[in-house]
């Protein structure tokens, strides 16, 4: 075994890199928020993550090889994350958390639509938002579906009524 981790075992590997308070909140809000800079996720965070986690949290990530970051084309002085593919293929897992906090948890509609919406399209939709996400963090071609689209409309539709219910 190797020193370095509590045990070989593939949970706890995985909850060596993901187990934290802020990992995989910090994956949610460039995977499904397309958060991709610093302050996109420092300041649009639902939980409100202080800027010094936000950089370990980033750092961690990136040395556990779940993001990378470039230079932003658009602003000079910008950094851009991306999600890698072993990032990107957590989809099935995060839906699961989403599944199962639906289900056990107090959620909010407008907070849990998308985890329904992903819940209700099974494995097939989760391959399509995975082939999005590949094209927007890994160069691949565009699909014609975009998944975040409708995840982001479903959101904003399930806002605007409750907004207009108050």
């Amino acid at each position: 075994m190797d020193d370095a981790h509590r045990s070989s075992c593939p949970i706890n590997l995985t909850l060596e890199v993901l187990g934290d308070r802020w990992s995989l909140i910090v994956i949610r809000d460039i995977m499904f928020g397309n958060r991709r800079h610093f302050r996109e996720l420092l300041n649009r965070s639902e939980e409100g993550i202080a800027s010094n986690i936000l950089a370990a949290r980033l750092k961690r990530l990136m040395e556990a090889g779940l993001l990378t970051k470039g230079d932003d084309p658009s602003h000079q002085q910008k950094a851009i994350y991306s999600l890698t593919e072993p990032a990107i293929q957590l989809v099935p897992l995060l839906v699961q958390m989403g599944t199962w906090g639906r289900r056990h948890r107090p959620v909010s509609e407008e907070l849990s639509i998308r985890a329904q919406l992903l819940e209700e399209g099974g494995p097939s939709l989760w391959d399509a938002f995975m082939a999005e996400l590949r094209a927007l963090h890994l160069g691949a071609p565009a699909p014609k579906r975009s998944v975040l689209y409708e995840l982001q409309a479903a959101y904003e539709k399930v806002a605007a009524q409750r907004k207009a219910a108050r």
